[in-house]
């Protein structure tokens, strides 16, 4: 089966009409980093901080209408690469001795180091894919330009998100052309199919990426996206940011 480019629509809740949706996108960004940063840089055992953000995601889960069932879907996708690496912080020295095997030791200092992590990796994803979910990709770098960042960075974030599409159409093609040849039937050979594959289209990728840098060069490009003006904060924007404030140094403060 191949892959479709139609799954890597981000922005599935873009066009709800909700309190979050009528942010402007740099208060979006604004309150999901401070979040993310906030949940992140709390020290571990922080049950009930972690309680109090828990009960926030949760407010703006319903107030932002995102579809739950995709939500659910792409965090558990994405914590299953984090758990793997996650899994490595349970084997610490500390605290009362639980389990061992070998030089395997599982301690209740390495079970509370790993909840933390855990909790704080499955907040931030739930936030960030909140954030995908609900903002459209040209919002997203539109909120980053606001922010000051690099304008190279949004630049080449904008066209990894626009040609992507164009990336898996050339692997679909290049994939059954594979297919149709038979050079696949054996799972020896596939390995080598697939890195023959991949380098072609690497090649592939970097001549189309030039051609098209030179044509938008010739369009007057200055290595910085259009900016629209229209967005600019509003006095919604304040009470959203002074809302995010307030729960971050809540959570803080009952630590």
């Amino acid at each position: 089966m191949g892959f479709d480019h139609q799954s890597f629509h981000l922005d599935l809740d873009r066009d709800r009409c909700t309190p979050w949706h009528h942010l402007v996108p740099q208060t979006r960004l604004l309150c999901a980093l401070s979040f993310v940063f906030a949940t992140a840089l709390t020290p571990p055992g922080a049950w009930i901080t972690w309680g109090i953000y828990g009960l926030g995601l949760a407010v703006l889960i319903i107030l932002s209408q995102v579809t739950l069932g995709v939500l659910l879907k792409r965090v558990a996708l994405e914590a299953s690469f984090v758990g793997v690496v996650l899994l490595g912080t349970l084997f610490q020295s500390g605290g009362t001795l639980l389990w061992q095997w070998g030089f395997l030791t599982v301690t209740s200092h390495g079970l509370t180091i790993l909840g933390s992590v855990s909790l704080k990796a499955l907040l931030s994803l739930m936030m960030l894919n909140i954030l995908t979910l609900t903002t459209s990709v040209s919002d997203l770098l539109q909120g980053l330009t606001w922010l000051k960042t690099p304008p190279l960075l949004v630049a080449i974030m904008a066209s990894m998100y626009r040609y992507l599409a164009v990336l898996i159409t050339e692997f679909n093609t290049m994939r059954r052309a594979a297919l149709s040849r038979n050079l696949m039937a054996r799972p020896q050979g596939q390995r080598q199919v697939i890195g023959n594959m991949m380098g072609s289209l690497f090649i592939r990728s970097y001549e189309r990426g030039d051609r098209v840098y030179q044509a938008m060069l010739s369009r007057g490009y200055q290595g910085t996206l259009p900016t629209d003006t229209s967005s600019q904060m509003t006095h919604q924007d304040t009470i959203a940011l002074g809302f995010m404030v307030a729960l971050i140094i809540l959570g803080q403060f009952l630590n």
